[in-house]
């Protein structure tokens, strides 16, 4: 039977199959997970609620769940965080900014948290964001600074920053994001997890929005491919979600994908945002390498985005950030981040319709390039992020509010084209900081995705220890 101070250290997988035979229980594992918490958060900042008694509670009913062989699903009793943007009955979601510190309890469940809760799981509290999500940093004027648990003093990536943190030190098995330009990835990456984020649609969210997904970040592939089978349920509030398709992600993961029959397009380079730092790219070309080895077809591919065309992304989310901003008090406005307010104002105060119509259509011309270039692939393998995590208290890489998100130009486009994407920890750099690979599938192709992922988890080179964080 496994101690308590290793049960936060088991998957999701793992958890469920000890409480079947019960050999551990809900209570034990929640408490685990609690007093992980307790030793670490002090360090790491990830977390921005901790429902520790409403917690333990949940738990008890599993427990009684489990004992009379009737848990509500495989992961009944599964402690989880959910990032604090993603609306919980009766907790505030400030966003990240201090302009929301007053911000009132949410009467309902969002669609992902509604399955969580059906599903029986824990839910331990509530990560940590950055301002609006609108950077890909753990730096917030109401949470303060998150902190990577591989280095205190690098930087999580965001938005999802206290999920990836969360993960790493072992807060729970498993953790739910957002990401609406990176922000399960980007995060994945710099904390060496695993992350999906979803095709548009697959998971319901409200409100939904261009770009927008939850998905699931943990330490294995299997772990997020169980958490996807309960969001991935149908609610009606999403008026942009696909059809459900019943697919048991679990059950699908453990059939072997035949990497002989695979054409694998390798991206080593966007040509656009950060230059590639070599250590990444290297990293990128190994896993590529590892593929072809194992009989796929690999060839290396174009960029599908153009300075331009990232240019016009930004402003266009620039525009729709600056009338957020506009709409609230000078009072309020003083209370955000001041390099979001320079971020979204600087340009976008003087857009015209015009130029937020022509931004807008650069959104779609990245989505049409995206589709095109990845269309003779089965899948794509490129670098998730373009650099090693950067500086804990910088808001972006180079620290400018002009160039805010040049570190996310691998992982954009492919929220744009609605199409799956993870990001899988491959190696580590000489001074032994995560470097994530990212796996891009076709539209729909949730599946493929995560049976890449599993396959290029058993060909990655062998993985450092958990942060111990003591």
């Amino acid at each position: 039977m496994p101690t308590m101070a290793a049960a936060h250290d088991l998957d999701a997988v793992q958890v469920a199959a000890q409480y079947a035979s019960g050999a551990l229980s809900p209570v034990d594992v929640a408490q685990a997970c609690l007093e992980r918490i307790a030793a670490c958060e002090t360090k790491l900042n990830a977390m921005y609620r901790i429902d520790r008694e409403g917690s333990l509670h949940t738990a008890r009913a599993s427990e009684s769940r489990w004992r009379a062989k009737q848990p509500l699903s495989p992961l009944d009793g599964v402690p989880v965080t959910i990032k604090e943007n993603i609306y919980t009955k009766g907790d505030p979601a400030p966003i990240g900014t201090l302009a929301n510190v007053d911000a009132a309890p949410q009467p309902a469940d969002s669609p992902p948290a509604s399955r969580l809760r059906e599903a029986g799981c824990v839910i331990l509290g509530k990560t940590t964001m950055p301002d609006y999500g609108m950077l890909s940093s753990g730096l917030s004027s109401l949470h303060g600074v998150t902190r990577n648990p591989w280095r205190l003093d690098r930087n999580t990536s965001g938005s999802s920053a206290g999920a990836g943190a969360a993960a790493v030190a072992g807060y729970a098995p498993l953790h739910l994001g957002t990401d609406i330009g990176g922000s399960v990835r980007l995060p994945a990456a710099h904390c060496g997890i695993f992350a999906l984020k979803p095709s548009l649609g697959r998971v319901p969210v409200y409100p939904p929005y261009i770009g927008r997904v939850a998905g699931p970040m943990t330490r294995t592939v299997a772990g997020s491919a169980a958490l996807l089978n309960l969001l991935s349920r149908p609610d009606a509030r999403d008026f942009m979600s696909m059809p459900f398709e019943d697919i048991d992600f679990s059950k699908e993961l453990e059939r072997n994908l035949d990497l002989k029959n695979l054409r694998i397009g390798f991206l080593p380079d966007m040509k656009a945002g950060l230059p590639v730092q070599p250590e990444v790219r290297a990293a990128a070309a190994a896993a590529a390498k590892a593929l072809e080895s194992a009989g796929a077809r690999v060839d290396e591919m174009q960029s599908c985005l153009t300075p331009e065309m990232f240019d016009g992304w930004w402003r266009f989310f620039e525009a729709r950030s600056g009338a957020d901003l506009a709409r609230l008090t000078p009072e309020k406005r003083a209370q955000v981040l001041p390099f979001i307010a320079e971020w979204c104002t600087w340009r976008s105060s003087k857009f015209s319709g015009a130029d937020v119509i022509r931004a807008y259509g650069s959104i779609m011309q990245m989505r049409e390039t995206a589709i095109t270039a990845t269309r003779p692939y089965d899948f794509v393998i490129s670098p998730t992020s373009p650099i090693l995590p950067y500086e804990a208290e910088l808001p972006c890489p180079g620290n400018d509010p002009h160039n805010a998100l040049p570190h996310i130009a691998f992982t954009v486009p492919f929220s744009m084209s609605e199409q799956p994407a993870a990001s899988l920890n491959w190696t580590y750099s000489e001074d032994g900081l995560p470097i994530g690979i990212q796996i891009v599938g076709k539209r729909f192709d949730d599946l493929g995705v995560l049976q890449l992922s599993r396959a290029l988890e058993q060909l990655r080179p062998a993985q450092k220890p958990w942060p111990e964080l003591s």
